[in-house]
């Protein structure tokens, strides 16, 4: 591995940097905190995005498409969301620019002044809600499953590669619903379709729950939320699905008529995940030498690297290769034929083991002779012999048994850094230690959850779907708790 390649221990940090840029994930854009997503990058987001559809497809949801800017007045309407939002909102406030006067350059047109100034979406639930006020009068219009592939700004001032930017890629959905059963009903079922894709398609297990009261969505009655525990002992939210109640039917008007005639508010959810997901499957998988990608979401889950040293050997190996290519490709196996006589298999062999492809088949004027080929898995690095009888339904099951390894490393990685502490002093050691997931009891106010955030920087997590009951003493204040919430330090 090149000597400019950070390992996990060394600088954290960098290492992730490293595996972003130069597996050719994306990079820095000439516009401060924003991003370019590279073609490989892209295509594994293009992998999560299809498959996510599909899965809100399933469950009855239909996509659609709603403004980019939403007029300052929107925000307004519902108070805690404005507040929530308001200090990372980008303002369009002119429409026009104009050739300086001196001549240098362009300058903004000053008599071009919009009459209401535009916020670039940091989220859409206000120019959604003032559209379904438009599209729902009657019981009969219930439920409304709309969801939105988009992208969205949040002005963050420290910014990184995928996990927080100042643009981002993502989607949101956005539902209106009869009674409030329902409606907590859609939030659940959504928490779950997050969970089931992060576990078995990104392989990385997840914690569900609710959040605090302080780390709750900006103007949600409940925020369900999967948490996820990184190689360095951090958490990272991987998606959220807000029970909104009737906030923004009540801010924005949206009334329907009941079967008995009478007019009341709709209930609403909103739910989504975005291209941190990326940083996510980055952190929980890769390693010193590179991405690690599980075979559901790799662009390619097997390449073919023929080694040869002569024209007629590369004639020979080309037709085998193109007949175990047409062999994966047959069970909808992902495969890339590497034939370029530009590089060397060596060199390689080092790209795509940096790239993260789950398999990687070398084949020789040997193997010809032996009917074998050479067979490398990125995540353990074991290489084997496999007769090429058969081999394509053998690479099927290996690729199943990658993604499965993967998950339960991630999961035993999880439960080696899951710890339960009592004292205010295990509650620290455990933080600036090892971190990963504290479980601990907290009293229940607003004041001790910032107290603890000042104190070590970290936060509560989430309050465990599952979570028991268990008589016990806040770890700061020691005041009475009945049970136990999931403490870390977080992206």
């Amino acid at each position: 591995m090149s000597k400019d390649f950070a390992t996990r221990e060394e600088n954290y940090s960098k290492w992730y940097n490293d595996i972003v840029t130069k597996a050719d994930l994306a990079e820095n854009s000439a516009v401060r905190g924003c991003m370019v997503i590279k073609p490989y990058g892209y295509s594994i987001w293009e992998k999560m995005q299809a498959t996510l559809d599909k899965m809100f497809k399933d469950t009855g949801h239909e996509n659609a498409y709603f403004p980019l800017f939403i007029p300052k007045s929107f925000f307004s309407k519902e108070a805690s969301h404005v507040e929530g939002f308001a200090k990372e909102c980008a303002v369009v406030t002119h429409y026009r620019l104009k050739n300086s006067p001196d001549g240098k350059g362009i300058i903004v047109d000053e008599d071009a002044k919009l009459e209401e100034e535009l916020i670039v979406r940091p989220t859409s639930e206000t120019i959604i809600w003032d559209t379904y006020r438009n599209w729902i009068q009657s019981y009969r219009d219930l439920p409304l499953l709309i969801n939105q592939w988009a992208n969205v700004v949040r002005w963050e001032m420290r910014t990184r590669l995928f996990l927080r930017t100042a643009e981002f890629l993502w989607q949101e959905g956005h539902t209106a619903h009869a009674t409030q059963q329902e409606a907590i009903e859609e939030a659940e079922k959504m928490l779950n379709v997050y969970a089931d894709f992060a576990e078995n398609f990104l392989a990385i297990p997840v914690l569900k729950g609710v959040k605090s009261e302080n780390e709750r969505f900006a103007g949600a009655v409940e925020t369900y939320c999967i948490e996820a525990l990184m190689q360095d002992g951090k958490a990272l939210q991987a998606g959220t699905s807000h029970f909104l109640g009737q906030n923004f039917a009540k801010a924005f008007d949206v009334k329907f008529t009941g079967k008995d005639g009478k007019q009341e508010y709709v209930w609403a959810t909103s739910w989504g995940v975005s291209t941190r997901l990326m940083g996510a499957l980055i952190m929980a998988h890769s390693d010193d030498n590179g991405l690690v990608l599980p075979p559901k979401l790799a662009p390619h889950q097997v390449v073919i690297v023929p080694i040869y040293k002569t024209d007629e050997e590369f004639a020979r190996l080309n037709e085998k290769a193109a007949e175990i290519k047409k062999s994966l490709e047959a069970l909808n196996i992902r495969v890339k034929y590497d034939n370029r006589d530009t590089h060397k298999p060596g060199w390689k062999f080092a790209e795509y083991e940096f790239k993260g492809v789950p398999v990687r088949i070398a084949i020789g004027p040997r193997d010809l002779e032996n009917g074998t080929v050479e067979v490398a898995r990125r995540d353990t690095k074991e290489k084997a012999s496999y007769q090429q009888i058969d081999l394509a339904h053998k690479i099927e099951h290996l690729l199943g048994q990658i993604q499965s390894n993967l998950y339960q490393k991630a999961l035993s990685f999880r439960e080696q850094n899951t710890t339960n502490v009592d004292t205010w002093d295990e509650f620290v050691n455990q933080i600036e230690g090892k971190g990963g997931f504290v479980y601990a009891h907290w009293d229940g106010t607003k004041e001790t959850e910032e107290k603890i955030k000042e104190l070590t920087k970290a936060t509560i997590r989430c309050i465990p779907l599952n979570n028991k009951k268990e008589e016990g003493k806040c770890v700061l204040t020691g005041k009475p708790s009945t049970q136990r919430v999931v403490f870390a330090r977080a992206y």
